[in-house]
C-alpha cells in the first residue's frame, strides 16, 4: 500500500468524528442557533460511550447513551437560547466548559482502559480487487458509512423536502416563518437537540474508531475545528463532507512525516491543522468579503414573538 492510499485511509478515519461535529454544527445553525459547544459535547459522547461499554460490553447500549446524554446537553442549549432568550455565544462556552470539566471528572476511573472493542467494519470482499478503491473502501467502518449516508439525507433533507424549507425559513427569517404557521420554537428545539446528539457522536466515534481509549481532553480542539468547518463549508453537508476530510489529512499528514524521518518537533507537526483552519477561514473571508457569505441571516439573533391582536 503506497504513502497515498494510507494518508487518505487515515484522512477518512480522522476527518469522521470531524465531519459528524459539523453536520450537528449545520443543523444547529441552520436553525439560527450558534453551537459552540462542540468541544463539551464531543468530550461527553466520548466519555459516556467508554464507561458504558467498558462496564457494560455492549457497544450498542454505549451509543445510545451518548446520544441520549448529549441530547439532553442540547436540549439544556435549547431552553437558554431558545426560551429564556440568553447570549447563544456564551451558552455555547458555557457548555464546552461544563462538558470539558464533567468529562474529565467522569472520565478519572476508566482513564487507559482500553475498551472491549472497536466500531465493527464493513466487510465488502468484492472491492478487494480494485486497486486503492477496494484498500479505502473495502473495510470501512458502520460509523463511516453512517456519517456517508447522513451527509446525502441532511443534503436532501436541507435542499429538496419542505422541512428543509421549513429549518432554512427559520433560520433566515422567523418572524416570516412565524407568520407563515411554522412552529419557530419546536423547529429549533428539534434540529439544536439533533444536532448536539450528531456532535456527541462524533465524540463516540474518536474512541471507538480513532483512538480506543479514554483520556482527559481526547478531543485536543477538534470541537473548535468543527466549529470552523461550519463556515469553511458555508452550512453545505455536501462541503463538509470535503472540508472534514481535508483536514483529516492534515491531521495525519503530521504523524506520517514524523515516519518518514522528519527532523521538524512532533509539537509543530500536530499545530498543521490548527493553523490550516485559521488561514483558510482568513482567505475566505477576505475573498468573499463582497460576496453573500451563507450565514443564516437570523443566526445568533433570539427570536421574540410579537403579540398578536
Amino acid at each position: 500500500m503506497d504513502f497515498t492510499t494510507q494518508l487518505l485511509i487515515a484522512a477518512i478515519s480522522a476527518g469522521t468524528p470531524l465531519l459528524l461535529a459539523t453536520l450537528g454544527g449545520i443543523l444547529n445553525e441552520r436553525a439560527g442557533i450558534i453551537q459552540l459547544g462542540a468541544e463539551g459535547l464531543m468530550l461527553m459522547g466520548a466519555v459516556t460511550t467508554c464507561i458504558v461499554y467498558i462496564r457494560s460490553g455492549n457497544l450498542l447500549l454505549a451509543l445510545l447513551a451518548a446520544i441520549a446524554v448529549t441530547a439532553v446537553l442540547g436540549m439544556v442549549h435549547s431552553f437558554l437560547c431558545v426560551t429564556l432568550r440568553a447570549n447563544q455565544t456564551m451558552s455555547g462556552l458555557a457548555m464546552t466548559l461544563f462538558g470539558s470539566g464533567l468529562s474529565a471528572y467522569l472520565g478519572k476511573s476508566i482513564s487507559g482502559l482500553p475498551l472491549p472493542g472497536t466500531s465493527p467494519k464493513l466487510n465488502l470482499s468484492w472491492l478487494n480487487g480494485i486497486p486503492v478503491i477496494g484498500d479505502i473502501f473495502g473495510r470501512m467502518d458502520y460509523l463511516t458509512w453512517f456519517s456517508l449516508l447522513l451527509v446525502l439525507v441532511l443534503h436532501l433533507l436541507i435542499h429538496h423536502t419542505s422541512w428543509g424549507l421549513h429549518l432554512r425559513a427559520v433560520g433566515d427569517s422567523p418572524a416570516t416563518a412565524d407568520v407563515m404557521g411554522i412552529r419557530v420554537q419546536l423547529i429549533r428545539y428539534s434540529y439544536v437537540t439533533a444536532g448536539a446528539a450528531l456532535i456527541g457522536l462524533a465524540g463516540a466515534d474518536m474512541v471507538l474508531a480513532y483512538a480506543p481509549t479514554w483520556n482527559e481532553g481526547l478531543t485536543a480542539g477538534r470541537g473548535w475545528i468543527a466549529v470552523g468547518l461550519v463556515i469553511f463549508a458555508r452550512w453545505n453537508p455536501l462541503r463538509a463532507l470535503f472540508c472534514a476530510y481535508f483536514f483529516g489529512a492534515l491531521d495525519s499528514l503530521g504523524f506520517r512525516i514524523q515516519l518518514l524521518g522528519s527532523v521538524v518537533p512532533s509539537y509543530f507537526l500536530k499545530m498543521i491543522p490548527y493553523i490550516v483552519t485559521i488561514l483558510v477561514l482568513m482567505y475566505l473571508g477576505y475573498r468573499n468579503r463582497n460576496k453573500p457569505s451563507g450565514t443564516p441571516e437570523s443566526l445568533g439573533t433570539p427570536y421574540v414573538r410579537e403579540q398578536r391582536l
